[in-house]
């Protein structure tokens, strides 16, 4: 079992954190505000741990990037130091918002957030993975009628496996999780949110994943 940290408290991050303690792992949510969080998330798993992000980042093995993209970067270069060594596992995509709030174009075009983490960030092992669906769909691929795809981009294969063991204990099944390569190959996952916003608003906040058959 794993010592997780999950940078972000929002539908995303409490998502994730209720699915990994379930399934035996030490889980810190890391907010700017963890007594206000604690409190107002009361229905969570009592295992869960809270604290301030850069004590999250520092005290745990594997971290979560559940932040809002576009504001990742900045937030997660401050906290190089407590990341070295570690794995971080990016599940967020960097959007600018669309008037109705919904994501808009991408931050980082002809890049992706992913790359631009890596890049900033050294000494940590970067993987990209569970961006190109709704937060339900994360912790339940099984509910979805097709079943949908969890791909894989990072540089060091050894972060890859763990994370993919972590995908298992989320409800994926191997044949399931498509590795795409390394690190730049993110820049087209990221890109399929764009995609996103437009089957919201034709058939509003249903599970929705993107998937692709052999």
């Amino acid at each position: 079992m794993s010592n997780i940290g999950i940078l972000g408290a929002g539908r995303v991050g409490t998502n994730l954190a209720g699915k990994l303690s379930q399934a035996g792992h030490h889980v810190t949510i890391g907010t700017r505000s963890p007594e206000d969080t604690a409190a107002r998330t009361v229905g969570l798993d009592p295992r869960i741990a809270f604290a301030d992000q850069r004590t999250t980042a520092r005290t745990t093995d594997i971290v979560i990037n559940a932040t809002p993209g576009d504001s990742s970067l900045k937030r997660l270069t401050d906290l190089r130091t407590e990341l070295s060594g570690k794995i971080l596992i990016d599940v967020s995509n960097a959007t600018h918002a669309a008037a109705d709030g919904l994501p808009g174009d991408l931050c980082y075009p002809g890049s992706s957030l992913a790359e631009k983490l890596q890049n900033a960030l050294p000494h940590t092992h970067v993987v990209k993975t569970l961006n190109t669906m709704l937060y339900m769909v994360m912790t339940a691929p099984e509910t979805l009628t097709t079943p949908p795809t969890a791909y894989l981009s990072g540089n060091d294969e050894h972060a890859k496996r763990t994370v993919t063991g972590l995908l298992a204990d989320l409800g994926w099944q191997p044949e399931h999780i498509e590795d795409l390569g390394d690190i730049t190959t993110a820049r087209a996952t990221e890109a399929m949110i764009l995609a996103v916003p437009h089957i919201l608003r034709r058939h509003g906040l249903k599970p929705t994943a993107i998937t692709h058959t052999h």
